[in-house]
This record gives structure tokens, sequence and C-alpha cells, in this order.
């Protein structure tokens, strides 16, 4: 529901050449003890850096329901931030392929704090009543979350992967060959269990090296192996640390699946969604999937 129809980028080569040509640097006053600079010749350093102007124009409702406005606002806002905690985790799993455990836990913490704010941004929506999303809903036509590649790099990561997925953006070729490095590459959680492999931990050999496009199936052999890591619990047990950064990773994302569900159940109800899935009991099924599984599980065994 989060999601209306993914802009093209905006911007063309003339585009850009254009607003660099309309946006110097500012033209000072110099300022003097400390009182703020207030002349500029055009557009403010701030709006010029920041690309305030484009950003906000990209707000373009469609129909007069007030609430449009803030379902586009709500969509571009969880878009960035994707982009963001997409970012933080890749920047995660490269460390450690890298064996830079201390790198990876500074990486998830950043990523936990982007997560918070994009699981908080439902409240943009909270009070929406389903007269108000009926009144513009067919102004989007098919457009639809599961569209939303931002998002889908977040599940690839996560190791929930899909060639299918991959579908829905063949026409836009550079989206679709970011998300194929996606599939093609170990995720975040496959980073962290061939790096428990190499501290000699019992990590079955078809998850060190597979075919990295499959979907990620829990596995007993890599529970026993996350066991082996909760046997240490001491200060500073960095696999230990990492572990439970996990954990508050799919926790957040657990979260995020919830709040989805309910926004939708809020809305909509059990219509059918608007890219032909089946709305709420998609989601539902998707709310049920645990990330990083044997995390979860191995809890029963500790």
């Amino acid at each position: 529901m989060y999601s209306a129809t993914v802009p093209q980028c905006p911007f063309s080569p003339e585009d850009t050449a254009a607003e660099e040509a309309r946006t110097p640097a500012a033209a000072p006053e110099e300022a003097a003890g400390g009182t703020p600079t207030l002349s500029f010749d055009r557009v403010t350093p701030y709006v010029g850096y920041a690309g305030i102007d484009t950003l906000l124009s990209l707000k373009r409702t469609r129909t007069d329901e007030p609430a449009e406005s803030a379902f586009i606002l709500a969509t571009q806002v969880m878009e960035l931030l994707f982009s963001l905690v997409a970012e933080r985790w890749e920047g995660a799993r490269d460390a450690l392929e890298a064996d830079d455990v201390p790198g990876a836990l500074a990486w998830l913490r950043r990523a936990h704090d982007a997560q918070d704010v994009l699981n908080d941004s439902w409240k943009l929506l909270a009070d929406m009543t389903p007269n108000e999303f009926a009144r513009f809903r067919g102004a989007f036509g098919e457009a639809s979350g599961f569209q939303s590649y931002g998002y889908r790099k977040l599940e690839f990561l996560l190791g929930h992967k899909s060639a299918a997925m991959i579908r829905p953006h063949r026409a836009m070729g550079g989206v679709a060959d970011e998300l194929t490095a996606l599939l093609e590459r170990p995720s975040l959680y496959d980073a962290a269990l061939r790096l428990l492999h190499r501290r000699g931990l019992p990590v079955p050999g078809d998850r060190v090296e597979r075919d990295w496009r499959g979907d990620y199936e829990p596995s007993a052999g890599v529970e026993r192996a996350w066991e082996g890591v909760y046997a240490d619990d001491s200060p500073g047990h960095d696999l230990f640390l990492l572990a439970e950064a996990l954990l508050d990773v799919a926790e957040r994302t657990a979260e995020w699946r919830r709040r989805h569900l309910v926004a939708v159940k809020r809305v909509l109800g059990a219509k059918r969604g608007s890219g032909g899935s089946s709305g709420l009991a998609w989601l539902a099924r998707n709310a049920e999937r645990d990330a990083f599984p044997e995390l979860w599980s191995l809890r029963s065994a500790l």
C-alpha cells in the first residue's frame, strides 16, 4: 500500500547542467561577529545543495483528495529510507566478507537507527480513513508496493531472493542490473555465516558456497553453529555481539511488515491489492516469515 508509481530519475544531463548554471555559490555579505548571511544572488546554498526545489516538486497529487498528499509524501520518505538502509546493510555485508566485525557492527548500528525512522514513517498514514483512501486509490492504477525496487533490494540483502521479482523492472535497465547483482551475491546473512565458518564454527558447506540466487532456507546445521556462538556471551565476544545485532535487524524488519499489514488492513481491508496481489493475505504471509530464521529458532534450544 505504501508505494505509488516508482518515478524514473527526474533529471536529464541538460537539467543538471541548467541547475548548476543557475545555482552559483553564495554571493556573500561577509558575516561579521557571527551574523548569518541573509542575501544571495539566486537560490540559497541550502536549497541548491539539497535540491529542495526538486524534492518538493515531486509531490504531485492526481486528485483533489487532501489525504493523497500525505500518501505520496510517506511513499517518497520510505523510498529514501530504503536506500539509506540498503547502503548500511551493504556496508555491513562487505565488512563481514573482509573479516571486519567491528566495522560490520558499526554499519548495523547505523542501520538500526535508519530502520527505526523507517518504521515510524507509517505514522504519517496512521489517521487515514478508508473513505479518504478510496477517493484517490483509483488514481494510482496498478501501482503497488511490491513494485518498489528500493524495498526489493532490502529483501535480497536479507536473503529473501526471487529472480521473478526483477521482472517488473526489466524496462529500467540500470535498476534490473542492480537487482541482478544483489541476487547473485551473498546476502548480509550469507556473509555472516561465511564468517562463522572461517572462525571454525560448524556451518554446513552448502551454506558457505552455493548458488546465491536461491532463496535462503533454514538449516539445523546453521542453528547449531549459532548455538556455539551463544555458548560464550562474555563481554566483547564479537560473534555474540554480531548475532544480537543481526537479530535487531530482523526484529525491526518484522515490525516493518507488521505495520504495513496493519496499515493496509485499516484502509483497505481484505480487498484485492492494486498490483494484482491478494493484498492483505499476501502481506500476512510475508509478515510471518522471519529474517535470519536460525537466530529465532535457536531461542527454543538455549
